[in-house]
């Protein structure tokens, strides 16, 4: 297992993370979630063992019931793993049972900490953007956190490229701890974060960690052209997400993902994450998993080095668009070329320059 550096901060994670949405049972997810006891730990076992010092979750993973098995398996390993959860969504039906102001962020924190059954998080993520409570009072409430004790980091998710600067550029006005980290959904099937999410976090110092990299279930195997799903499998459901813009283009790709995983005896999970642990700026990935021997999959890719031809082939496949200002910036702007975004550029010149022979 690699590890990875947050942002600008001393913090070093493995690239991969736990992550225990499958953990506790209730709050609207009982499709996806039911790992409880024995099994949550043997999770947290099976992670330690393959170098996973990374832990994902939220207070709104089964109605905060994730938080309160993760807390009675972590035990003695707590100080083994850089433990995270989220706040921001709403807890509850009142007007301030959400947001990422002072009064919401900090009771959420708080009854995270008591779930948990410890004294801090290492690394707190705003769940969503909150367009009510202004940033700088986030700011404050997350470095009146780590003043406390509470959480030694914050970081942000779901955040478009301008949130990611305002957040940032308004920490360092008022000479406040801003965020090392961010996280954001980036499969290779959804691409849309390497426009200007990824670039922005790269220019700006944050690290960043994608979710779900077999896209909620899309990309796990299970789903096939002309193929009933199983409804035992969160896409056999009516699980809302991912947004598939394009279906036929999905199973396309999902087509290719096989081809390259039976050709290299691989998984088809494994070809995914482990083009996605190859990809400019990304940190890493959060792996979860309700059944042992999937989790086992997903972590052993870590351990696998993807083909350079095979890389390419999916980075052709899943292109997306240039859309403006990438078409007129690869016309007009190349001469003095954005580090942040250089790589990104390339590909999209590299697809046009194929489309155009």
């Amino acid at each position: 297992m690699e590890y990875t550096r947050l942002g600008s901060s001393g913090l070093y994670v493995s690239r991969l993370a736990l992550g225990t949405i499958p953990f506790g049972t209730g709050g609207g997810m009982e499709k996806i979630d039911g790992v409880d006891g024995k099994d949550a730990e043997r999770q947290l076992d099976t992670a330690l063992e393959h170098g996973v010092n990374f832990l994902d979750t939220a207070n709104i993973y089964s109605g905060g019931d994730a938080e309160r098995v993760l807390g009675e398996v972590l035990g003695t390993r707590r100080d083994r793993f850089v433990l995270t959860s989220k706040a921001r969504t709403a807890t509850g039906d009142g007007p301030n049972d959400a947001g990422a102001g002072r009064y919401h962020l900090t009771r959420a924190v708080e009854d995270s900490l008591t779930r948990l059954k410890t004294d801090h998080l290492d690394l707190l993520y705003l769940h969503q953007w909150d367009g009510q409570t202004p940033i700088i009072e986030t700011i404050a409430t997350a470095n009146e956190l780590i003043r406390a004790g509470k959480i030694r980091y914050w970081g942000v998710s779901n955040y478009n490229g301008w949130q990611l600067a305002k957040t940032v550029y308004e920490a360092q006005l008022a000479g406040l701890e801003g965020p090392i980290s961010h996280q954001t959904y980036y499969t290779p099937e959804a691409r849309e974060v390497e426009y200007e999410i990824i670039p922005a976090a790269r220019d700006l110092g944050l690290a960043t960690f994608g979710w779900s990299p077999l896209g909620e279930g899309l990309l796990s195997g299970q789903v096939r052209r002309g193929r009933p799903t199983s409804p035992d499998t969160r896409q056999g459901t009516d699980w809302p997400e991912p947004h598939v813009v394009d279906r036929e283009r999905a199973y396309d790709l999902i087509d290719l993902f096989d081809e390259i995983a039976r050709g290299l005896g691989w998984s088809l999970p494994q070809v995914v994450i482990s083009w996605i642990l190859t990809r400019p700026g990304v940190n890493g990935t959060v792996v979860a998993a309700r059944r042992h021997e999937h989790l086992v999959e997903d972590l052993e890719a870590a351990e696998l080095t993807l083909p350079d031809d095979a890389r390419d082939r999916i980075t052709a496949a899943s292109q997306l668009p240039a859309y403006y200002p990438v078409w007129h910036r690869l016309l007009n702007g190349q001469d003095r070329p954005e580090p942040a975004e250089a790589e990104f550029y390339a590909e999209h010149q590299r697809a046009l320059d194929a489309a155009g022979s």
